[in-house]
Parts: C-alpha cells; sequence; structure tokens
C-alpha cells in the first residue's frame, strides 16, 4: 500500500451494537450459476411503493431483460423478465400474506437476451437517475427502495458506498468486490463524475482483508486526482451496514426520523447496486439476476448462486441438491432481519441476498423483563426498547411517538442481548405498524 493514501477511519462511532459471530462459510467460493428454471414467478411489487402495471399477456414471448411490468409513480420500479419464454399468464402472489401479482412465465431455457437492449447513453446527472429507473434498480442490501429516488443531484455532496455486509453468512458483496472488481470501480467513478461529488466514501468492515484490499485500488485510481474518493474501514459490529448507521459512521451526519439521506446531502448505495448500474449504462441489461448466499445450520454445501429473479426457493434447492430437513425454518435475507418464508414455492427476488434454512432451535423460555438495560446499551439509534414493550403490554399506544418508535430499523439487537429473551423486535415493528394506521 502506497503511504500517500490513507484508509480512513470512522468520523463517529455508533452507540450500541453487536458483535455477532460472522459464519461467512461462502466467502472464498466463486459464484455459481443457476441455469434457467421451467418456470418463474415474477412478482410485480418487490421494491417499496407502488407495485409495477403489467404490459403484457399470456402468450406473449418475452425474453431476458423484456420489459414486462411498468412503473405507475415516482416511488416504484420497472419489473422485467429474467428468462426468454412465454408470459403463462398473470396471478396472485402473496408471501406471507402480503397480497400482490405476479407475472409466471414458462422458460425456454435458452436464457436469449432481449435484441432490443443497448448500452444507455449517460450524458448529464439527470441520466443517471433515468438509467437506475430504466434498470429497475432498487436497494440490493434488502430494503429496496427505488435507487432512482434518491439520485437527484440538488444538494448532495457525498456518496457512500456500502461494503460493510454485517449480517452472518450473507457474502454476496463480497463476491461483487472480489468476481466483480471492474464494475465496481466504474461505477464509483461514473456517478463521481456525473454527479459532481464532493466526496466518495467505500466502507467496509475490518474483517475482510481482500475486500479491503480490493478497494483501496479504488481509492488510488488514476481517476481520483482530486482526492475524493476514500477507503474507511469500519469496526466489524452489528449493524454497522444500516444506512443511518453507516451515515453517521462515515461523515457524522444524523439522518434525523422520517428524512432520508438526502436531506443531509448524502446518497447511500450498496456496492452491488453501483457494480448493476454501470453493467446497465454499459449494456443495456437490467435487473434480471440475483446473487444469493444459501448458507445456514441445515445446509449440507453452504454456496454463492447467480439466480434468475422470480425462481422458486424449491427450485433453487433441487438445483443444489439440498434436502429440506423436517423441522427446519427457511429465512429469506439474514438472521437478524430476514424474514421466514412462507412454503417453498415463494420465489427470488430483487431485494433478496440470502436463503437461510436452520435447524429448529431450541428456544430458550421467556421470562420477565430484569430492567437491565442491555436492550437500550444494544440500540444504535438509542431507543428504549423495554419501555416500548412495556407501554404495549400496557396499552399506552399513546407513549409511542415519544419513545421515537418510528426510528427503529428493527434491526434485532435489542432481541438479541435480551436475558429475559423478550421479543422486543417484534413488539416495536406492532408499534410502527399501529403509528402507521392512526397516520392513516
Amino acid at each position: 500500500m502506497s503511504v500517500k493514501e490513507r484508509i480512513l477511519r470512522p468520523v463517529k462511532r455508533i452507540h450500541g451494537g453487536t458483535p455477532l459471530p460472522h459464519l461467512k462459510h461462502t466467502a472464498e467460493q466463486e459464484t455459481v450459476i443457476m441455469p434457467a428454471p421451467a418456470r418463474v414467478r415474477i412478482p410485480l411489487s418487490q421494491h417499496i411503493g407502488a407495485p409495477a402495471n403489467p404490459i403484457v399477456k399470456k402468450g406473449d414471448q418475452v425474453y431476458v431483460g423484456t420489459l414486462i411490468g411498468e412503473a405507475p409513480s415516482f416511488v416504484s420500479a420497472m419489473i422485467h423478465s429474467s428468462v426468454s419464454g412465454t408470459v403463462a399468464g398473470i396471478e396472485d402472489y402473496a408471501p406471507g400474506g402480503v397480497g400482490a401479482k405476479c407475472i409466471v412465465i414458462d422458460s425456454d431455457g435458452e436464457m436469449t437476451p432481449d435484441p432490443d437492449l443497448k448500452p444507455f447513453p449517460v450524458k448529464k446527472a439527470e441520466d443517471i437517475a433515468q438509467a437506475a429507473r430504466a434498470c429497475g434498480l432498487v436497494g440490493l442490501g434488502g430494503a429496496g427502495f427505488p435507487t432512482h429516488v434518491k439520485l437527484k443531484p440538488d444538494g448532495i455532496d457525498t456518496l457512500v458506498v456500502n461494503a460493510a455486509e454485517c449480517e452472518p453468512f450473507l457474502t454476496g458483496d463480497y463476491r461483487e468486490c472480489m468476481e466483480r472488481y471492474d464494475d465496481v470501480i466504474n461505477g464509483v467513478y461514473l456517478l463521481k463524475k456525473y454527479l459532481d461529488l464532493k466526496q466518495v466514501i467505500i466502507c467496509v468492515e475490518n474483517n475482510k482483508p481482500k475486500a479491503i484490499e480490493q478497494l483501496y485500488q479504488i481509492a488510488t485510481d488514476y481517476r481520483d486526482a482530486d482526492d475524493t474518493v476514500k477507503l474507511m474501514k469500519l469496526p466489524s459490529s452489528y449493524p454497522q451496514g444500516a444506512e443511518k448507521v453507516i451515515i453517521y459512521s462515515a461523515t457524522g451526519r444524523i439522518v434525523p426520523p422520517g428524512k432520508l439521506p438526502a436531506d443531509v446531502g448524502c446518497i447511500v448505495m450498496n456496492i452491488t447496486s453501483v457494480s448493476t448500474l454501470y453493467r446497465f449504462i454499459a449494456t443495456g441489461m437490467p435487473l434480471v439476476a440475483k446473487r444469493i448466499t444459501l448458507d445456514g445450520t441445515a445446509v449440507k454445501e453452504p454456496k454463492n448462486i447467480l439466480v434468475p429473479i422470480g425462481t422458486p426457493i424449491r427450485d433453487l434447492l433441487d438445483f443444489t441438491g439440498e434436502d429440506f430437513a423436517e423441522g427446519a425454518r427457511v429465512l429469506m435475507g439474514g438472521p437478524m432481519m430476514g424474514n421466514p418464508v412462507a412454503d417453498l414455492d415463494s420465489v427470488v427476488e430483487k431485494r433478496n441476498n440470502g436463503i437461510l434454512i436452520m435447524t429448529e432451535a431450541q428456544s430458550k423460555q421467556q421470562t420477565a423483563c430484569i430492567r437491565c438495560g442491555r436492550c437500550a446499551r444494544a440500540c444504535p439509534m438509542r431507543l428504549f426498547p423495554s419501555k416500548v414493550e412495556a407501554a404495549y403490554l400496557s396499552g399506552l399506544s399513546d407513549r409511542y411517538n415519544e419513545l421515537n418508535v418510528m426510528y427503529c430499523m428493527e434491526c434485532g439487537s435489542c432481541s438479541y442481548v435480551c436475558p429475559a429473551k423478550r421479543p422486543l423486535t417484534q413488539v416495536m415493528r406492532v408499534a410502527k405498524s399501529e403509528l402507521r394506521r392512526k397516520k392513516k
């Protein structure tokens, strides 16, 4: 390493946080590409905001990258076919009981790219947001927020590239850095150029030395003549990669409740989002596949797999040869913020980054709160989860606002550290839902 380029330390240390076992079993395994499944079911709502409107009908021929769902409003996302084949119909799709529609496509097995795909021309800042919208790009770290909404150049001076990947098991972003480094570096400098950024801070946890070595080369690239691109090494403490947390660590800025990072001059982009956007601009191929980490205590051979969006989990397990053990639980996402899968016919979506199959753990008995304060010490948002639970159990929902419930990111740290095994995260989630209903 050159002494000329200094690796930054965090500007601010986050409050709380939880040291978790990393369990990155697939970190050094190259991504396996899954062939086209016989049928995909592509949900029209894979993002925060309004569901896309279908623009194809039964019997239509589609290709990889064909637009099949059009965003009806600003906060929405385009949906594209992930396989080539024939539209079999439009059906209801209700993972976890949430009603939506999906487009069912019977694959021809050829994975033929749409012949109309072509590079997306970028000449000014506004074109970057238009490219993200046309790509159907959403936050690939799990939130699913449409990327074009936050790519507004006015008032933005800082891009934070999130390569923290702080949840156990998940290694998709790490593999993106190792396998598609050229797309990452080109994406960073394309955004730097057209958004006229004063600083780009690439954040990675200190438990990823090979990624640090790779990402360091972005900061020392010849295109950084004005020295605005920096690498920051973060402590490996969960939830270091959460949006508001990483902004605070990288810049010292605090995003107020109800506000977006743009309101404090920042854009946060997952490292895979950066490279995906560059690939779309360079080739015209939209977001149609997702790297999924398949791991967990019930998985025999953990691996990373590039999966067509809309692939049923059942087909993914058949491809990998994994048996679904009786009593095992399936999570979509990481062990801290992932959601239980209703059944194996649920499909891979844009915002999914992992499928964990966990053996049924022996649950520890829940006891009364001992008022130890560990939940408050672990909360990165400086909240008091035990007080929220007390208000919930007492029916005092009018206290939720004064306890700043809406600032909770549902990271799960409070439940993880609670010696009484109280369902604190679940209560915070219910309290937030009650506040939203009252607001409506």
